[in-house]
C-alpha cells in the first residue's frame, strides 16, 4: 500500500514540469496625475513565464511593455493583481529579487561610469552571497565574462564603460544580471540602443544563455520580426492590455486583430517602390495627425481600447470585447471572432423587437463588411 509523504513545513511542493517558473494574474499599473484621474499603464495583465522558454510582448511605444517589466522587478509598485514565482506569492523578500533579474533597454545609462567592470559583476556575486571574497569571487568574474563572451577576461574587467562599445556594455550588463543565478531575464527592448550589425549577436547569446541555464525569458520588443524567431509565444500589446497572444507564428504571420495587423503592415520592407514609400509615408502622418483626437478620447474604461483607431470599428465595440479563441491557443480580443454579435454589429438577443429582418444595405461597420 502506497503512501503519500506531506509536504515539509517551509519547503515547497514540487512544480509539475511544465508549470511556469513566474504567473501573473490581473497585474494593474496605475499612474497618478496631477487633477485628473489615474492614468491606466497596465490594465489586468495575466501571462505565465516557463523555464527554457521565451515570451515576447510587442507593441508601439507607449503601450505599456517597460511598465511591466518594471512592476516584475519591483521597480514599480503594482495597483493590484499578484505574482507568483514557483507557485508562491514572494515577491518582497531576497529570494525572488534574487531570482527575477533584468536586462535595461540602455547599457550605457545602466551601468556606473564611476566603476570597473569588474566591480559591476563582483557585487551581485557578493551581495547575493554567491561568492566569497578574494579568488573565488575572481573565478566567478572571469567566469561571467566568459560566458557572454567577452575576452580575455582579465583585460575586460579593468575596463569602464566608456572603453566598452554598445554591444559589449550590453554584455556586461547580461552578464551582470546573471550574476545572481536567476531563473527569469527580463529583457527590456535590450538590442534597441544598438547598431542593427550586433543585435542579432546580443539576440543570438540570450537565446544560448536561456537554453544552457533553462531560463524563462521575457522579450520586450516593437519588432515583430524579432519576436518571432527568437520568442515561441508573442503576446500584442495596446494601451495596456493585450490584445492578442498565441503561438508566433500564428500570431506574426496570420494576425487576427487589426492591431496587430497594422503593427505587420508598418514594418519597414527593403522592396518597397518609390511611390509605395511615398504612400506609407503619407498614411503615417494621417495617422499622426488624428493621435491627438484619439489620445482625448476615453477609451480604457469600458470598450474596445483600439475602437479609435480600428479600420473595422462597429458599434458593439463600445463595450468590453471578449477574448475569443481564433486557433490553437491563439487569442484574440476582439468583436470581430465573436459568435455572439450579428451581421449588424450588434449582440444576440440585444434587441427585442420584433424579428430580425437583416442589415440595411447601406450599414456601416457590420462585421461582414469589416471581414472583407
Amino acid at each position: 500500500m502506497s503512501t503519500t509523504t506531506p509536504p515539509q513545513p517551509g519547503v515547497p511542493a514540487a512544480e509539475p514540469a511544465d508549470a511556469p517558473v513566474l504567473e501573473v494574474a490581473d497585474l494593474t499599473v496605475d499612474y497618478p496625475q496631477r487633477g485628473g484621474r489615474p492614468l491606466r499603464a497596465v490594465d489586468h495583465l495575466s501571462f505565465g513565464l516557463r523555464a527554457g522558454q521565451t515570451l515576447a510582448l510587442v507593441g508601439e511605444s507607449g503601450s505599456g511593455k517597460s511598465t511591466v517589466v518594471r512592476a516584475l522587478a519591483r521597480l514599480q509598485r503594482p495597483s493590484s493583481g499578484t505574482v507568483r514565482l514557483g507557485g508562491q506569492a514572494r515577491t518582497r523578500g531576497d529570494a525572488y529579487r534574487r531570482a527575477v533579474q533584468m536586462v535595461f533597454q540602455d547599457p550605457f545609462a545602466s551601468l556606473n561610469p564611476a566603476h570597473t567592470v569588474d566591480h559591476h559583476l563582483r557585487r551581485p556575486l557578493l551581495a547575493t552571497g554567491r561568492t566569497r571574497r578574494g579568488a573565488q569571487a575572481d573565478t566567478a568574474v572571469r567566469e561571467l565574462l566568459e560566458s557572454v563572451n567577452l575576452t580575455p577576461a582579465a583585460d575586460m574587467a579593468a575596463k569602464r564603460p566608456h572603453e566598452l562599445s554598445g554591444g559589449q556594455r550590453q554584455r556586461v550588463a547580461i552578464a551582470r544580471a546573471l550574476a545572481p543565478e536567476p531563473r527569469i531575464l527580463l529583457a527590456d527592448e535590450p538590442v534597441s540602443m544598438l547598431d542593427v550589425s550586433i543585435r542579432l549577436e546580443i539576440l543570438n547569446l540570450l537565446d544560448q544563455l536561456k537554453r544552457r541555464h533553462g531560463l524563462a525569458l521575457l522579450y520586450v520588443t516593437h519588432d515583430l520580426a524579432t519576436a518571432r524567431h527568437f520568442s515561441s509565444e508573442v503576446m500584442v500589446m495596446y494601451r495596456g492590455t493585450v490584445v492578442e497572444r498565441g503561438p508566433s507564428d500564428e500570431v506574426i504571420l496570420n494576425p487576427a486583430h487589426p492591431y496587430t495587423r497594422l503593427l505587420a503592415e508598418s514594418a519597414p520592407s527593403t522592396g518597397a517602390t518609390r511611390e509605395q514609400a511615398r504612400t506609407a509615408r503619407r498614411e503615417r502622418l494621417d495617422q499622426r495627425a488624428r493621435r491627438a483626437a484619439e489620445q482625448r478620447e476615453a477609451t480604457t474604461e469600458g470598450g474596445c481600447p483600439f475602437r479609435g483607431r480600428c479600420p473595422s470599428v462597429m458599434d458593439i465595440c463600445a463595450q468590453r470585447p471578449p477574448a475569443v479563441e481564433v486557433g490553437g491557443g491563439h487569442q484574440a480580443l476582439c468583436w470581430l471572432h465573436s459568435t455572439d454579435v450579428r451581421t449588424d454589429g450588434s449582440t444576440d438577443g440585444s434587441t427585442d423587437e420584433g424579428p430580425d429582418e437583416g442589415p440595411d444595405e447601406g450599414t456601416e461597420g457590420s462585421v461582414s463588411d469589416a471581414l472583407t
